[in-house]
């Protein structure tokens, strides 16, 4: 039995790290294969996951002897947080490692989005000249709106302020006088729909934001404005935001997260034939630096709690 299971992808370099002290099994592929997950967790002190392994009370029972969950990634929506306190195993996010990563993507999704012309590329070849059809947005003088504004919001804050743009946040949970406010301008919810120019979501996918941005969040938001989701699929409705592209009160959208991944064939067909919008396969904080840098974090993390090598 091994003493530290992998069960998604990362750097090669940091799981040399960990195998020099410890027996690991390393296979992509468990976090489609829970029964055989279970069978190796017998004599295992640590897990390692990414966002597509489950982590609930059946995993955590099958490791009687697990002290510690590493994250390869923020979000925690797949792990059962409270079932890890009660059989006191810690999780460790890799707090901090992919921030400007997701933040890249918001601002270059928004960019697309703003212009409008990377559509245009089959009627060019085809021998057309589509000029006037492709005069797209300045995002100077524009409005950024940010659901959420922890680090990775904050990242995308001064970056959006680099071209000029205002910048407004809601998070309740930031405290006003946090250090970051000086970057954005706080407003509530309401205020922000009916503010941003642009809305990019950056919050956990929790039952106070599962599906927040609903046919009635998107029927205040400006007609035509666009919409950036790098966090979790379920904060947006999806059926509600195929409406409003199809309506045309949202202008565009950037989806980099599903209520499915992947997309079940129902869910492809939906997305089908809905104009204006961009679709990517939940890599906004999969760049070479930020994969490496969550992997570091996430061995640093594990060898810390287990108190280094064996």
């Amino acid at each position: 039995m091994p003493d530290i299971v992998i069960t998604e992808f990362m750097d090669e370099g940091p799981v040399k790290d960990l195998k020099a002290g410890y027996d690991v099994h390393w296979d992509t592929t468990l976090c489609d294969r829970p029964e055989d997950l279970k069978a190796l967790l017998g004599d295992a002190v640590a897990l390692i996951v990414r966002n597509r392994t489950k982590v609930g009370n059946d995993i955590l029972e099958a490791g009687p002897k697990l002290k510690v969950l590493g994250r390869l990634g923020v979000g925690l929506d797949n792990i059962d947080v409270p079932a890890c306190e009660r059989h006191g195993v810690k999780v460790c996010p890799a707090t901090g490692s992919n921030n400007v990563s997701v933040a890249e993507y918001a601002i270059c999704a928004m960019m697309m989005l703003l212009r409008g012309s990377f559509y245009a590329k089959e009627d060019i070849l085809a021998g057309k000249w589509p000029r006037n059809e492709n005069v797209g947005l300045e995002a100077r003088g524009r409005t950024l709106g940010l659901l959420g504004f922890g680090m990775i919001g904050q990242s995308a804050a001064r970056m959006a302020r680099g071209l000029e743009m205002e910048v407004i946040a809601h998070d309740p949970h930031l405290p006003g006088g946090a250090p970051g406010w000086e970057l954005a301008q706080s407003v509530a919810l309401d205020d922000l729909l009916v503010r941003s120019d642009i809305l990019s979501v950056h919050v956990p996918l929790l039952p106070e934001t599962r599906g927040i941005i609903d046919a009635a969040a998107m029927g205040r938001m400006k007609k035509g404005s666009f919409l950036i989701n790098t966090a979790r699929g379920g904060i947006i409705e999806e059926d509600d935001l195929i409406t409003a592209l199809k309506s045309g009160q949202i202008g565009g959208a950037a989806l980099d997260v599903f209520a499915d991944e992947p997309l079940t064939q129902e869910a492809a067909a939906k997305f089908a034939d809905v104009p204006n919008l961009i679709m990517t396969p939940h890599i906004s904080g999969v760049t070479e630096e930020s994969s490496g840098a969550i992997s570091t974090i996430t061995v640093a993390n594990v060898l810390r709690e287990l108190g280094g090598a064996k």
